[in-house]
């Protein structure tokens, strides 16, 4: 078994779940998960996520992504079972053929990418997920402007090519690790700068958010105020995080971003007291 994999002790855990597993083939899918695997078992195939059992937000997340999976199939795989001991907590997913998504200019992939938005945008928000606030760039704005991020709409945000996947017939948003709901615009704008950060100009990556009713349906200055909050936030990342690229080019997206919206961000304003 790979040294990246954890042993029998996991298996174990799995077994009444996978029967006896016959391969156990690590991935890069899912991030924030210690152990993101395609396992070929007795019962079948399952893609499979664990994390540490650890109080924390590793855990946190994949319990909430467990939580939601009921509400969020068919746009997401189908969670088919869970397990849990002392040492670990998995999920097992129904394994699903699909390619990570190309957000580059003139990319074929762009109008799947948007109607898996608007589906997204069309979910009702369940009763588990009624506590679940949108809080993360409430500290990058004024109390005033954290007000408009707030709203009874699902939300995925976790919007980038790794997560949306395109099948023959089929597109689906997976690693649903930290719903939210909060204001309808979000996504879009979270995809307006994933757009950017791929190759977009702001103002043709917008022209697509356009296509998304949340987005045509949003106030301007609710959009301007999460464009500046949303600067902030990914300047304070990339500050404190310098080796980590990614971060540095969505920083680079999200001031680009800001400066087509004409919104003026003072680099050493962050509102850091949690809201």
């Amino acid at each position: 078994m790979s040294p990246s994999l954890p042993g029998s002790e996991f298996t174990a855990l799995i077994h009444p779940h996978t029967g006896d597993v016959s391969e156990m083939q690590p991935t890069s899918r899912g991030n924030n998960s210690a152990v993101t695997a395609l396992v070929d078992c007795e019962k079948g195939a399952f893609f499979v996520k664990a994390v540490p059992n650890r109080p924390g937000g590793r855990r946190d997340s994949l319990i909430r992504e467990g939580l939601i999976n009921p509400f969020v199939v068919p746009i997401s795989p189908a969670l088919r079972w869970q397990a849990e001991d002392s040492e670990w907590i998995a999920l097992g997913f129904e394994v699903i053929e699909g390619r990570r998504s190309d957000f580059t200019p003139g990319s074929a992939d762009l109008p799947a990418i948007i109607d898996i938005l608007n589906r997204i945008g069309e979910l009702y928000l369940p009763e588990i997920a009624q506590g679940w606030h949108e809080t993360r760039w409430n500290r990058f704005a004024t109390e005033a402007d954290a007000e408009l991020f707030q709203g009874q709409s699902l939300l995925y945000t976790d919007i980038n090519p790794d997560n949306l996947l395109i099948g023959q017939i089929s597109t689906w948003a997976v690693d649903w690790s930290w719903p939210t709901h909060g204001a309808a615009f979000i996504d879009p704008a979270c995809l307006v700068v994933q757009l950017i950060a791929a190759g977009h100009d702001a103002g043709p990556a917008e022209t697509w958010a356009a296509e998304c009713a949340a987005w045509t349906n949003a106030d301007r200055q609710a959009i301007d105020a999460f464009a500046a909050a949303n600067l902030r936030m990914y300047r304070r990342f990339a500050d404190r995080n310098p080796d980590a690229t990614w971060l540095q080019a969505m920083a680079t997206a999200a001031h680009e971003w800001a400066a087509y919206r004409d919104v003026p961000v003072d680099r050493d304003q962050v509102y850091d007291a949690p809201r």
